[in-house]
């Protein structure tokens, strides 16, 4: 028998079969075990408007805006998390968003006076304020926004320590691809056999799409297959997470010293998105050209590997919930920033697939805006 079903092996899943578990529940974890999201991930704790989300999606800027009080619960659900799996490199140090020019410094002052009205602790800083903290930065670089919320850990770390502390707790592990989902008083989801719980959990990212379509609901989740790199071990000097205003990058470096360039890099998307994204020449030159020009320290360190992996956007908001009012079916999807939302979406949607007190307050992001 199983109380509660959850489609998905990544973060959000995982963090729900954690949260299901410690309550006494029997939990199993269905994955297919292939492009997690969570597994190719590189372990930002994003808080502040990407500007990336912002470029790409204008026409969903208030969505992501709306969701600021979310992601400052998630950063403090993570420092839950860290602490409950005995350490996964996390640092808050802040975030960084760098900008080279004046259009791009006043982008960043507007976003910040939006983001204050959020709760963010944000401040502007001058070139000399900035380098002060930041002496590593390249000398064209004027200003930037500091997010004191905003932090980093290490993915491989907490992805390791999760499957150990569920293993632990006797949450299992069934490996299938599910393509199918039934909603009854005891739901089913149908992959190569039937597997049927008290409550279904779907936290199957760009998955999501196909389940939810027979429940009357109208969610978007393509597969967006983007590059990263890593690089072997220098010194330990670039403390905060890393963006810039206008151009695609991410930068952040583990206490190991290695550094994780990423940042929106287009990686080819497989003919069969089951199929692991290819990575481009294109992206992995571009891409760790900037980062050198961001931050010419790192020019000499040789990349040890380059790999791709699917993020999910969705509409920049998350949606967690019951697929209707009494529906045994429910949702756990971040709306962009997964790996940072995971943890917090995934105790939400098990608490109220439960019956508990979930650790928000769950109706901003209803699914309700998804139905036909």
């Amino acid at each position: 028998m199983t109380d509660l079903l959850i489609i998905g092996g990544g973060i959000t899943g995982q963090v729900a079969a954690l949260t299901a578990a410690e309550a006494g529940a029997r939990v199993t974890i269905v994955d297919a075990q292939r492009n997690a999201g969570s597994h190719a991930n590189a372990g930002s704790l994003h808080v502040q408007m990407q500007s990336r989300f912002l470029r790409l999606n204008p026409h969903l800027a208030e969505n992501l805006e709306s969701s600021l009080p979310l992601y400052l619960s998630a950063v403090t659900e993570w420092e839950t998390l860290d602490a409950r799996l005995g350490g996964v490199e996390l640092t808050r140090e802040g975030g960084l968003m760098l900008a080279e020019n004046e259009a791009q410094l006043a982008f960043l002052h507007e976003k910040a006076e939006r983001e204050r009205r959020k709760g963010l602790d944000v401040e502007i800083l001058n070139r000399d304020a900035l380098h002060a903290i930041a002496p590593w930065l390249s000398s064209r670089i004027v200003g930037a926004e500091l997010c004191r919320n905003e932090g980093k850990l290490n993915p491989l770390v907490a992805n390791r320590k999760m499957r150990a502390t569920l293993d632990a707790l006797g949450v299992r592990h069934v490996h299938d691809r599910i393509t199918k989902v039934e909603d009854r008083p005891r739901p089913v989801a149908h992959g190569t056999t039937a597997h049927t719980a008290d409550a279904i959990l779907i936290a199957a990212a760009w998955g999501a799409e196909a389940l939810t379509t027979p429940l009357g609901l109208t969610l978007q989740t393509p597969p967006e297959p983007l590059h990263m790199n890593i690089t072997e071990a220098g010194d330990y000097r670039i403390h905060h997470l890393v963006q810039h205003a206008e151009r695609p990058i991410t930068l952040k470096q583990f206490r190991s010293g290695q550094v994780v360039i990423g940042g929106g890099w287009d990686a080819n998307l497989a003919r069969d998105p089951r199929h692991a994204p290819t990575i481009r020449k294109t992206s992995l030159l571009g891409n760790v050209a900037l980062a050198a020009q961001i931050a010419p320290g790192i020019g000499g360190l040789r990349v040890l590997r380059t790999w791709a992996g699917y993020n999910t956007p969705v509409d920049g908001k998350a949606t967690i919930g019951p697929a209707h009012p009494q529906s045994r079916v429910f949702l756990a999807l971040p709306g962009d920033a997964g790996y940072t939302l995971g943890p917090v979406t995934g105790r939400t949607a098990a608490a109220l697939a439960l019956g508990t007190e979930p650790p928000i307050d769950p109706a901003p992001y209803a699914p309700a805006r998804w139905r036909a």
